[in-house]
């Protein structure tokens, strides 16, 4: 599809989602029947990877701050550099750069807890562990992490694999707790992407701190069904991966109405594809955000 023909699909969606929106609301009344009061307005953040993972920091500030995207997530290995291998003073100076500039920040790591060697293991602990300072030093909220992976057709069983990443990941969020950081730990992965697994992950981790990052996955809508789904992990979602808003198949506005009945007061990151004009891009995606969630 060209970028022209992107964009005026883009915009097609957008009006049609506003105009069902006007049209639900019409009748106050009627409206009240049928949903609960919504709570706050979700807030729209960019997760760098793919549509920023070229820009430097000051390209990112500025185009999220011309969008009206209100929270970045850094992703590690990425253009903008912010790495555990800046100083302190280079530490303080990002930092200070985001305060300035009002927007909130959290990082994107790639480490996971699935491996089956101990030291492939250990190394992902103790990275995630020295990402954690990192953030601190940042001012970040919190850090996502992968399960990664379930393991039975290298012969390891299922439960073996979650307790494993549940062990880990309770080891890294009680850390990072004590840092004033959260560890947000991501539907993502080879049968790791099912909320069934993290909602097992989570039990069988025990630990207050951990919590969730919901990655919109196309198997979010298997039995028992997407609300359910929802509702089974809703008190640890910390914040969100969005992709393609136009995607009917994914359930977007159920996802934004049960979010704001349940208070969230987390980012929804908009992780999406690059754009030859990505001001553009972003301000129809805000559009869309908005509309979706039935607040324009």
């Amino acid at each position: 599809m060209t970028i022209l023909a992107s964009r005026r699909h883009f915009l097609t969606s957008s009006i049609a989602a506003a105009a069902t929106a006007t049209a639900a609301t019409s009748d106050p009344t009627a409206a009240a029947h049928e949903q609960p009061a919504l709570g706050p307005v979700l807030r729209l953040g960019l997760m760098t990877w793919n549509l920023a993972n070229d820009w430097d920091l000051d390209t990112i500030i500025a185009n999220c701050t011309e969008t009206q995207f209100e929270h970045v997530e850094l992703r590690t290995t990425h253009a903008h550099g912010v790495e555990v291998t800046l100083s302190k003073a280079e530490r303080g100076a990002v930092r200070k750069r985001f305060e300035d500039a009002g927007i909130k920040l959290s990082l994107a790591s790639g480490f996971a807890y699935h491996w089956p060697d101990p030291q492939q293991l250990r190394e992902n602990i103790e990275g995630t562990k020295e990402y954690t300072l990192l953030a601190e030093d940042l001012g970040a909220i919190g850090i996502r992490v992968f399960p990664n992976a379930l393991l039975a057709d290298q012969g390891i069983p299922e439960q073996q694999t979650i307790n494993q990443i549940a062990k880990a990941a309770a080891e890294v969020a009680t850390f990072a707790a004590d840092h004033g950081v959260e560890i947000r730990l991501s539907n993502h992965g080879r049968g790791t992407n099912r909320v069934s697994v993290i909602r097992r992950i989570l039990d069988a981790a025990d630990c207050e701190h951990l919590a969730m990052n919901w990655n919109c996955d196309a198997t979010d809508v298997e039995e028992p069904g997407f609300e359910a789904n929802f509702n089974s992990v809703k008190d640890r979602i910390r914040n969100l991966h969005l992709h393609d808003l136009t995607n009917t198949e994914y359930p977007y506005r159920k996802l934004f109405s049960l979010l704001r009945q349940h208070n969230y007061r987390g980012y929804c990151d908009a992780e999406v594809q690059p754009s030859a004009e990505p001001l553009q891009f972003m301000r129809y995606y805000r559009a869309l955000f908005l509309a979706l969630q039935n607040a324009i």
